[in-house]
């Protein structure tokens, strides 16, 4: 049974009356959720084929059957038989009366301009977007590189691109020279829709030298589609994205894809040599996506959803799935959360109406530690919060539920990663959620914690693994399968091991211990980084912590604790040093006192708010520090440079 406490949230009559999971239990004849999960497993052709029908997922040919193994489970076919685009889902809230004259999209800018398009005009906008795409060349299965800021522009190329059957390669805005080319040359990028800059904290950033000096450097580039940024002009070189968008439609329908035909490569940093490159399919993560935004977001028509991410990375692709597959209103926001001040994010949950509402933990902790402005807009809307993207402390997962959320809406934790599309671990609203906690595996996920030789463990720490193919799995690294099954199936034989840690509990409930590659062994005892750091992060002195293992002779690895006190600190070093140690040695014993304790402005982070653990130890150690485009604030490293131990 799930403890239940004063800090575990429960779900009311209401929430688990109107709950899409309990629907889909309903429509596959299932009394409750502990029974459609078990039923998932079990038989998850019969869950799957019934889910694709819940989701109202537009097929043009249906499937005849939900997979095809013939190469093995790390390279399984999806839904044979099957034909789909899976923009088609999307646009088909266009052509629904309930839904055509409603928002689809909403694009708030950092100085508070906001457009927007109703679904009948987002899907006449990628229409003619995808006409412009096909009367200058682009055909299916063309690469195209997008690196835009979040918004109209960044959505309906996306949509338009996948529609003609297209493969986008997205960019992080922030990337650097080298990060982008690595990733345009990696994909065989033939064309790039490019933003000419955007503003952050009012400044603009002109990404424009980045562009030319990358399509200099790739011959392979024939065309760079300009969305030029307000009064500034396109380059002499290239085309203006709006003479795409401006195209009359032509009236050609989607182009009919296999489930198992790619509409998107996008790369993620690999700890050391080049990034790594899944492959996401048609039939593939936006169905994933659509499931777990009805199964763990509980998402509908007319819901709002808003969770700021750069499209750049893999949690962009995903929030736009998330609210336009369901039909729900699409909030995007592009500029800095705490631009003008800390009260952004409520303001924007206040403008539109939000109902649904998305954030790194990273996020959460900036707003608790400065709780009057963030809490500054009315937030009554909010039937439903999210977190993602790193392990959150229970105090700062309580803080965004009953300060942020009014003490009413769920924190939905959810995990899962770039090569997974959508959630491995998540929360149900139809089960008591414990601070920081996933109340349940996603259903169609065989996952399980496990020890080295792949048993299952419960109630320790071990890895993460997933014991059967499941729908939205990576098809495999663009160009390099042999990566692909190094790096997830052949660690432990018959399983695909993830790269975190993992705690699973005897009621079927789990909690995340980082990655394993960031794993602790000190005195013979395997901990995770998040076990120390959640323990620093109650001093209240403490903003932000990371542990990391440094080789020692005696121990094995000697644990160093990295931390940013809160502006309101006025000891001193050495006395943060004690504070530490001694919390760390009372809760967890002698012998994991820190070896080291150091105070630092900040933490080394992806611009998602993930800290990079990895980065910390090899700057410190000085160890070859691998890619760094996933970096967004390499200042950071300078200091814990400056603090490194002496030889």
């Amino acid at each position: 049974m799930t403890t239940i406490d004063n800090d575990t949230w429960c779900p009311s009559p209401r929430q688990m009356e109107d709950a899409q999971v309990l629907a889909l239990a309903r429509a596959l004849g299932l009394p409750d959720y502990d029974a459609l999960h078990a039923f998932s497993l079990r038989d998850p052709a019969g869950y799957w084929m019934a889910a694709i029908d819940f989701l109202g997922i537009n097929w043009s040919k249906r499937p005849i059957a939900y997979i095809d193994l013939a190469r093995g489970p790390a390279f399984p076919r999806w839904f044979p038989g099957g034909e789909l685009n899976w923009v088609d889902t999307v646009l088909a809230w266009a052509d629904d009366p309930r839904t055509a004259d409603a928002l689809g999209l909403v694009a708030e800018q950092e100085d508070g301009t906001c457009r927007s398009l109703t679904f009948r005009e987002l899907g006449a906008a990628v229409r003619r977007f995808a006409a412009g795409l096909r009367a200058h060349g682009i055909r299916r299965g063309d690469r195209v590189g997008m690196l835009c800021e979040n918004g109209i522009e960044a959505t309906v190329s996306l949509l338009g691109l996948s529609y003609i059957g297209a493969i986008t390669v997205p960019l992080f805005s922030g990337f650097g020279i080298d990060a982008v080319i690595a990733r345009l040359q990696g994909g065989g990028v033939r064309a790039l829709i490019a933003t000419t800059g955007f503003y952050r904290r009012g400044r603009y950033v002109d990404v424009v030298p980045t562009i030319q000096q990358a399509v200099a450097q790739l011959p392979g580039i024939e065309t760079v589609f300009w969305k030029p940024a307000r009064g500034v002009a396109l380059p002499a070189l290239g085309l203006a994205w709006q003479a795409l968008a401006d195209t009359p439609d032509d009236g050609q329908p989607s182009v009919r894809m296999s489930p198992d035909d790619p509409f998107l490569v996008i790369y993620t940093s690999g700890t050391t040599g080049k990034p790594k490159g899944p492959v996401h399919t048609h039939g593939g993560f936006p169905l994933k996506i659509a499931h777990d935004a009805a199964v763990h977001f509980d998402v509908d028509v007319g819901d709002v959803y808003c969770w700021p991410a750069d499209i750049g990375w893999v949690a962009g692709v995903l929030v736009l799935c998330s609210a336009l597959l369901r039909g729900a209103t699409l909030v995007c926001y592009d500029g800095a959360p705490d631009f003008p001040d800390w009260s952004r994010m409520s303001r924007i949950v206040e403008r539109h109406k939000v109902t649904h509402f998305g954030s790194a933990p990273t996020l959460i902790r900036g707003m608790a530690s400065n709780e009057a402005l963030a809490l500054a807009g009315d937030r009554s809307t909010v039937q439903l919060l999210i977190t993602a993207g790193e392990t959150i402390a229970p105090e700062h997962f309580t803080w965004f539920r009953t300060r942020f959320g009014n003490n009413a809406a769920p924190v939905i934790n959810y995990t899962g990663g770039t090569e997974v599309s959508g959630g491995l671990l998540s929360s149900v609203v139809v089960k008591p959620i414990r601070p920081a906690g996933f109340n349940t595996g996603s259903p169609g996920v065989d996952v399980r914690v496990v020890d080295e030789a792949g048993h299952p463990l419960v109630g320790r720490v071990g890895e993460l693994a997933i014991a059967a193919p499941f729908v939205g799995m990576t098809q495999s690294f663009w160009q390099d399968d042999e990566r692909y099954l190094d790096s997830y199936w052949r660690t432990t034989p018959g399983l695909w091991i993830h790269g975190d840690l993992a705690q699973q509990n005897r009621d079927g409930s789990f909690f995340m211990m980082g990655r394993s590659d960031d794993t602790l062994k000190v005195a013979g005892k395997r901990l995770g980084p998040a076990e120390v750091e959640e323990i620093v992060l109650e001093l209240p002195q403490v903003h932000e912590a990371a542990a990391v293992g440094i080789a020692d002779a005696a121990k094995g690895e000697a644990l160093v604790v990295f931390v940013v006190p809160k502006p309101t600190w006025q000891g001193d070093q050495d006395e943060m040093a004690r504070e530490v140690n001694r919390v760390v040695e009372q809760r967890m014993g002698k012998p994991f006192r820190p070896s080291a304790v150091h105070s630092v402005a900040s933490l080394p982070k992806t611009r998602s708010s993930k800290v990079m653990r990895r980065l910390i130890r090899q700057v410190y150690c000085d160890q070859p520090l691998g890619d760094l485009s996933a970096l967004d604030n390499p200042d950071a490293l300078e200091e814990i440079r400056s603090v490194k131990p002496s030889e």
